[in-house]
């Protein structure tokens, strides 16, 4: 599969959905559906002046595998509220005094045009390896492709082959559509706009918010889900009040605004305090697939972690896995990089067998939605060799093993 190929899809009629692509070939699990340099991109800069400018020079198709021009995705500015109306207008007015390409000039309809096109489309570019963001990208065919909550493909950024000849190949701005699982031939393409960890009345308000339209996947019309993300503690076989749950839930939203402006603040002992209280509040009253308990777990052990405190990270980390596992598809990528951050958790608590496990867990699914060259797969490649390593290690003699980890990390110390 090379870029510009979109021989494995098709534009269609989506019905209330509008246009969508769909699948002209079965597609295998983990296999690039198609991958899209960006028509255009910035870092965070005046993107709309990027989209003119490259309109102007190549048209609004910018390659034959283009399957519709830039000017004819969706904008949604009638669908627009009030407020934003005024914003989008004010901008316009000003982008129109910066605007200054040859002497062509625009109406004011066609630049809102154009924002609501960005608003709508535009893609958040990270760096390789996912750690970042740095920028804003539109890529017209994968503006084609419709949501589900429950999706069949994922989008990632791969800077792709570096050693290739045509720089389309390893465009720093490049996506790749990969299918999650087994796609039949006819069946439409579907991926996510939004983070599953959601409500599904949550998940619909910000979709209508921000991209304008109902969703009626199945995972929202049956509510999938909900009852795990707002679900009581089981504790043999005892659990609390609905009174006692809303109460707990209540201190916990308040809770997490706290740690969230600790953790702005870089405040990282006061973060670690806030979380373990509230923990402790939500034990044997909320689940831990309770998206309330699943953030502060989440944060707890980033921040355990960041201290070096890996024992005590490598139990909340695992809890935040198990319950990711519950409720994410098995093949999700947010799911994979959880296992992965869990796994070198329990790698550096010197919990060599479990953090092996997870690491080859994350592998078997970053492989999936990343890809065999991309960079974070290759990472984790590594990872997996050494904790093979050190496990069979580890086999043959604990005493050895620990020894030797100990030395290791004495000598890492002493250096940092």
């Amino acid at each position: 599969m090379t870029v510009g190929n979109m021989e494995s899809v098709e534009l269609f009629d989506a019905g209330e959905k509008g246009r969508g692509l769909r699948a002209t070939k079965e597609l295998s699990t983990g296999e690039v559906v198609f991958a899209e340099p960006s028509f255009s991109a910035v870092v965070f800069d005046s993107l709309a002046a990027r989209v003119l400018w490259r309109i102007h020079k190549d048209t609004s198709v910018a390659s034959d595998s283009q399957l519709v021009s830039v000017d004819q995705l969706e904008d949604h500015v009638a669908d627009l509220p009030q407020e934003d109306l005024k914003r989008l207008q004010t901008d316009v007015h000003s982008f129109q005094e910066y605007w200054s390409y040859g002497r062509k000039r625009h109406s004011d309809d066609y630049i809102s045009h154009i924002f609501g096109i960005i608003k709508c489309n535009g893609f958040t570019l990270s760096d390789q390896r996912g750690l970042q963001a740095v920028g804003v990208g539109l890529f017209p065919n994968l503006c084609l492709i419709n949501h589900d909550c429950w999706p069949n493909c994922t989008v990632i950024l791969n800077h792709g082959n570096q050693a290739a000849v045509t720089s389309a190949l390893h465009s720093q701005r490049r996506i790749e559509l990969r299918s999650l699982g087994r796609i039949s031939e006819g069946e439409e393409l579907t991926v996510s706009y939004v983070d599953f960890l959601n409500l599904s009345a949550d998940r619909q308000k910000k979709l209508k918010e921000t991209f304008h339209f109902e969703c009626t996947c199945s995972h929202c019309r049956q509510h999938i889900s909900d009852d795990l993300m707002t679900a009581a503690a089981d504790s043999e076989g005892s659990k609390p009040s609905a009174e006692k749950v809303k109460e707990v839930t209540a201190f916990s939203k308040e809770c997490l605004e706290k740690i969230e402006m600790s953790r702005i603040e870089g405040q990282y002992h006061e973060v670690l305090k806030l979380c373990l209280e509230c923990l402790e509040k939500q034990e044997n009253v909320l689940a831990d697939t309770h998206l309330s308990k699943l953030r502060v777990l989440s944060v707890c052990s980033e921040v355990l972690s960041y201290m070096q405190l890996f024992s005590e990270a490598a139990d909340y980390a695992r809890r935040m896995v198990e319950a990711y596992t519950k409720l994410y598809h098995s093949n999700n990528a947010q799911l994979g990089m959880a296992t992965m951050r869990a796994g070198v958790t329990h790698w550096h608590a010197g919990q060599i067998e479990v953090g092996h496990g997870l690491i080859c867990k994350a592998y078997g699914i970053l492989m999936v939605t990343h890809g065999p060259n991309h960079a974070i797969t290759k990472d984790l490649e590594s990872m997996r060799m050494q904790t093979e390593e050190e496990l069979k290690m580890f086999k043959q003699d604990e005493k050895v093993y620990h020894k030797m980890r100990d030395t290791a990390l004495k000598k890492q110390q002493q250096l940092g």
